[in-house]
């Protein structure tokens, strides 16, 4: 009789439930959301693209379809002076702090614990910081040289302000990838009689090239959209994209060709991201290969 009770016996007497409908439903929400989070963060992308081909220069209507703003996205030469500061600034800037905060994380790669976590409390201050924070502190520095330099405020304070907050950014890249390699290959190198700038330069750096190149990127996409601690460091008319944008605000509408760059830059980066990710995998499947 028992065993024909146990035999009997439902899931449900075993305390089961079914869930199937709140997984569904969970899911549903899920896609929902996700979705939701991808509009928001490419609409602005999609609604700026579109405007790069309307030949009206309001973005309250789509007058009709044109190339044109493509073709004379460079017709204004103040639009194209402040491109131009910014490629300059942004670019120079990531290279200084990239050779710099390759060669710092390197060597606080090899320091005490106790040392390095106090470095590395010290490099992630900037990062911690609001922007208008470290915009204005650097601003009231720079303003201590004024009775040195009275045109001290342009291009250099700029640059130094850009390679001061994208720095960190670097180290925080290099070092993830310094834990992957072994720690002994320096000294390796060096028992074999190799200096040690060339190990650092022919098998450490060449190791460690991927964390080099993410933090680069991050570094100059960061430096390139910069608006905030530029527009508190600059000065004598030298403007970046952002800050050239930011002082046109106040007219009726924006020169169309802001939006034709800034369209075509974005589809630049995204196909060197793509290039990129293809090259890396072609050479994965390659080294899987020979192994």
């Amino acid at each position: 009789m028992i065993e024909e009770k146990l035999a009997k016996a439902t899931l449900q007497e075993y305390g089961y439930r079914d869930y199937h409908i709140l997984k569904m439903i969970w899911k549903i929400i899920s896609i929902v959301l996700i979705c939701f989070a991808v509009f928001m963060l490419y609409i602005s992308i999609v609604v700026i693209a579109i405007q790069s081909f309307n030949s009206s220069a309001s973005t309250t209507e789509f007058a009709s379809f044109t190339f044109n703003n493509y073709a004379t996205m460079f017709s204004k030469k103040t639009l194209t002076n402040s491109i131009i500061n910014t490629f300059l600034v942004s670019i120079t800037a990531t290279l200084i702090a990239g050779v710099l905060g390759t060669f710092i994380a390197i060597g606080m790669f090899y320091l005490p614990p106790k040392i390095k976590s106090r470095i590395m409390l010290l490099n992630n201050i900037p990062l911690l910081n609001a922007d208008i924070v470290t915009g204005i502190s650097l601003m009231l520095i720079f303003s201590l040289l004024l009775p040195i330099n009275r045109h001290i405020f342009g291009f250099w304070t700029i640059l130094i302000a850009h390679i001061f907050f994208i720095f960190p950014y670097i180290i925080l890249s290099v070092l993830p990838k310094m834990n992957e390699i072994d720690p002994n290959l320096m000294d390796a190198s060096m028992d074999l009689g190799v200096k040690p700038f060339k190990s650092v330069v022919k098998i450490i750096i060449p190791a460690v090239s991927g964390g080099i190149f993410s933090g680069i990127v991050l570094a100059f996409t960061i430096s390139f959209e910069d608006f905030v601690v530029g527009y508190f460091t600059t000065g004598n008319g030298f403007n970046t994209l952002s800050i050239w944008i930011y002082s046109s605000i106040g007219k009726k509408s924006l020169f169309p060709g802001v939006y034709a760059f800034s369209t075509a830059l974005t589809l630049v980066m995204m196909l060197l991201v793509a290039a990129y990710a293809i090259i890396t995998k072609g050479r994965y499947r390659h080294h899987a290969k020979k192994n």
